[in-house]
Protein backbone atom coordinates (compact mmCIF):
# COMPACT_ATOMS: atom_id res chain seq x y z
CA UNK A 1 0.00 0.00 0.00
CA UNK A 2 1.51 3.53 -0.84
CA UNK A 3 2.14 6.06 1.88
CA UNK A 4 -1.34 7.86 0.58
CA UNK A 5 -3.05 5.24 1.42
CA UNK A 6 -1.71 4.23 4.57
CA UNK A 7 -1.97 7.95 5.67
CA UNK A 8 -6.06 8.36 4.26
CA UNK A 9 -6.86 5.42 6.23
CA UNK A 10 -5.06 6.41 9.28
CA UNK A 11 -7.16 9.62 9.17
CA UNK A 12 -10.21 8.01 8.09
CA UNK A 13 -10.02 5.70 11.01
CA UNK A 14 -9.17 8.95 13.35
CA UNK A 15 -12.33 10.61 12.25
CA UNK A 16 -14.26 7.34 12.98
CA UNK A 17 -13.37 7.25 16.62
CA UNK A 18 -13.81 11.32 16.93
CA UNK A 19 -17.37 10.57 16.05
CA UNK A 20 -20.53 11.15 18.28
CA UNK A 21 -23.05 8.07 18.68
CA UNK A 22 -26.31 8.99 17.35
CA UNK A 23 -28.06 7.33 20.45
CA UNK A 24 -28.87 9.44 23.73
CA UNK A 25 -26.72 8.94 26.44
CA UNK A 26 -28.36 6.84 29.27
CA UNK A 27 -27.51 4.14 31.63
CA UNK A 28 -29.52 1.59 29.20
CA UNK A 29 -28.12 2.01 26.41
CA UNK A 30 -24.72 -0.14 25.37
CA UNK A 31 -23.35 0.68 21.86
CA UNK A 32 -19.94 -0.72 20.98
CA UNK A 33 -17.79 1.85 19.84
CA UNK A 34 -17.18 1.01 15.72
CA UNK A 35 -21.33 0.41 15.73
CA UNK A 36 -22.05 1.86 11.74
CA UNK A 37 -24.90 3.37 10.64
CA UNK A 38 -25.13 5.26 7.19
CA UNK A 39 -26.40 8.18 5.69
CA UNK A 40 -30.30 9.23 6.32
CA UNK A 41 -30.92 7.17 9.06
CA UNK A 42 -34.26 7.92 11.19
CA UNK A 43 -33.99 6.86 14.70
CA UNK A 44 -36.78 6.92 17.58
CA UNK A 45 -35.55 6.27 21.10
CA UNK A 46 -37.89 6.23 23.56
CA UNK A 47 -36.98 7.48 27.40
CA UNK A 48 -34.49 6.07 30.07
CA UNK A 49 -36.54 2.86 30.65
CA UNK A 50 -35.76 2.09 26.86
CA UNK A 51 -32.90 -0.64 26.56
CA UNK A 52 -30.60 -1.28 23.72
CA UNK A 53 -27.57 -3.22 23.35
CA UNK A 54 -25.35 -3.24 20.13
CA UNK A 55 -22.31 -5.19 20.50
CA UNK A 56 -18.94 -5.13 18.57
CA UNK A 57 -19.15 -5.30 14.14
CA UNK A 58 -22.67 -4.25 13.82
CA UNK A 59 -23.30 -2.33 10.62
CA UNK A 60 -26.51 -0.67 9.24
CA UNK A 61 -26.18 0.99 5.30
CA UNK A 62 -27.91 3.92 4.58
CA UNK A 63 -32.03 4.52 4.86
CA UNK A 64 -32.57 2.54 7.85
CA UNK A 65 -35.11 3.15 10.38
CA UNK A 66 -34.77 2.03 14.36
CA UNK A 67 -37.75 2.73 16.68
CA UNK A 68 -37.30 1.74 20.07
CA UNK A 69 -40.41 3.49 22.34
CA UNK A 70 -40.76 3.54 26.19
CA UNK A 71 -39.43 0.54 27.95
CA UNK A 72 -38.65 -1.63 25.06
CA UNK A 73 -35.57 -3.66 24.60
CA UNK A 74 -33.66 -4.06 21.37
CA UNK A 75 -29.93 -6.38 21.31
CA UNK A 76 -28.06 -6.47 18.56
CA UNK A 77 -25.29 -9.42 18.81
CA UNK A 78 -21.73 -9.27 17.19
CA UNK A 79 -21.50 -9.26 13.45
CA UNK A 80 -24.36 -8.26 11.95
CA UNK A 81 -25.12 -6.86 8.97
CA UNK A 82 -28.18 -4.67 8.03
CA UNK A 83 -28.85 -3.65 4.06
CA UNK A 84 -30.18 -0.05 3.25
CA UNK A 85 -34.03 0.03 3.91
CA UNK A 86 -34.10 -1.86 7.23
CA UNK A 87 -36.54 -1.06 9.76
CA UNK A 88 -36.31 -2.16 13.13
CA UNK A 89 -39.74 -1.23 15.18
CA UNK A 90 -39.67 -2.16 18.81
CA UNK A 91 -42.36 -1.85 20.99
CA UNK A 92 -41.71 -4.98 23.28
CA UNK A 93 -38.44 -6.93 22.35
CA UNK A 94 -36.34 -7.40 19.36
CA UNK A 95 -32.95 -9.84 19.63
CA UNK A 96 -30.93 -10.28 16.81
CA UNK A 97 -28.00 -13.41 17.33
CA UNK A 98 -24.19 -13.13 16.31
CA UNK A 99 -23.19 -13.35 12.42
CA UNK A 100 -26.51 -12.32 11.03
CA UNK A 101 -26.96 -11.01 7.64
CA UNK A 102 -30.06 -9.08 7.11
CA UNK A 103 -31.25 -7.95 3.63
CA UNK A 104 -32.72 -4.93 2.38
CA UNK A 105 -35.85 -3.66 2.77
CA UNK A 106 -36.31 -6.23 5.50
CA UNK A 107 -38.73 -5.21 8.40
CA UNK A 108 -39.20 -6.17 12.09
CA UNK A 109 -42.54 -5.24 14.19
CA UNK A 110 -42.93 -6.87 17.57
CA UNK A 111 -46.49 -5.63 17.64
CA UNK A 112 -49.51 -5.64 16.15
CA UNK A 113 -52.25 -2.62 16.01
CA UNK A 114 -55.29 -3.13 18.24
CA UNK A 115 -58.51 -3.05 16.74
CA UNK A 116 -62.36 -3.90 16.68
CA UNK A 117 -64.94 -5.49 14.51
CA UNK A 118 -68.37 -4.57 15.69
CA UNK A 119 -70.35 -2.85 14.71
CA UNK A 120 -67.26 -2.46 12.09
CA UNK A 121 -63.71 -2.71 11.66
CA UNK A 122 -61.80 0.04 13.65
CA UNK A 123 -57.99 0.07 13.81
CA UNK A 124 -56.75 1.51 17.14
CA UNK A 125 -54.15 4.08 16.21
CA UNK A 126 -52.03 4.19 19.22
CA UNK A 127 -52.64 0.86 21.43
CA UNK A 128 -50.78 -2.23 20.12
CA UNK A 129 -50.76 -6.03 21.02
CA UNK A 130 -46.72 -6.95 21.82
CA UNK A 131 -44.59 -9.92 21.70
CA UNK A 132 -41.10 -10.49 21.45
CA UNK A 133 -38.86 -11.31 17.84
CA UNK A 134 -35.81 -13.52 18.37
CA UNK A 135 -33.18 -14.24 15.64
CA UNK A 136 -31.11 -16.59 16.71
CA UNK A 137 -26.80 -17.05 15.20
CA UNK A 138 -25.77 -17.56 11.58
CA UNK A 139 -29.21 -16.87 9.88
CA UNK A 140 -29.93 -14.40 6.86
CA UNK A 141 -32.98 -12.79 5.51
CA UNK A 142 -33.07 -11.98 2.13
CA UNK A 143 -34.46 -8.85 0.37
CA UNK A 144 -37.93 -7.66 1.66
CA UNK A 145 -38.37 -10.11 4.04
CA UNK A 146 -40.86 -9.17 7.38
CA UNK A 147 -40.74 -10.59 10.55
CA UNK A 148 -43.77 -10.01 12.81
CA UNK A 149 -44.27 -10.18 16.08
CA UNK A 150 -43.99 -13.59 18.52
CA UNK A 151 -41.60 -14.86 15.60
CA UNK A 152 -38.38 -17.43 16.92
CA UNK A 153 -36.13 -18.11 14.15
CA UNK A 154 -33.69 -20.59 15.14
CA UNK A 155 -29.92 -20.38 14.41
CA UNK A 156 -28.65 -21.35 11.08
CA UNK A 157 -31.73 -20.50 8.83
CA UNK A 158 -31.95 -18.60 5.59
CA UNK A 159 -35.04 -16.98 4.71
CA UNK A 160 -35.84 -16.39 0.82
CA UNK A 161 -36.67 -12.65 -0.40
CA UNK A 162 -40.27 -11.32 -0.09
CA UNK A 163 -41.61 -13.99 2.27
CA UNK A 164 -43.54 -12.71 4.91
CA UNK A 165 -42.66 -14.52 8.67
CA UNK A 166 -45.60 -14.90 11.38
CA UNK A 167 -44.92 -18.45 12.51
CA UNK A 168 -41.32 -19.53 14.43
CA UNK A 169 -39.09 -21.40 12.72
CA UNK A 170 -37.01 -23.94 13.90
CA UNK A 171 -32.65 -24.18 13.45
CA UNK A 172 -31.10 -25.13 10.36
CA UNK A 173 -33.67 -24.56 8.37
CA UNK A 174 -34.35 -23.14 4.64
CA UNK A 175 -37.48 -21.08 3.85
CA UNK A 176 -38.72 -20.35 0.27
CA UNK A 177 -41.97 -18.73 -1.19
CA UNK A 178 -43.65 -21.13 -3.13
CA UNK A 179 -43.98 -19.34 -6.32
CA UNK A 180 -45.02 -20.46 -9.88
CA UNK A 181 -44.91 -18.81 -12.64
CA UNK A 182 -46.58 -19.61 -16.14
CA UNK A 183 -44.44 -18.53 -19.37
CA UNK A 184 -46.13 -17.88 -22.26
CA UNK A 185 -43.45 -17.97 -25.49
CA UNK A 186 -45.08 -15.41 -28.10
CA UNK A 187 -43.77 -16.64 -31.41
CA UNK A 188 -43.70 -14.14 -34.03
Amino acid sequence: MNVLGQIFRKLKSFIFKLRRSPFPKSPNIHVSKDFIIGKYRNLFIGNHSTKITIKAKVHFKEFCNITVTNGAELTIKENVFFNNYTSLNCLEKIEIGENCQIGEGVKFYDHNHLFTTSPVIEVNKYEFSTAPIIVGKNCWLGSNVTILKGVNIGDNVIIGANNLIYKSIPSNTIIKAKVDYFIDNIER
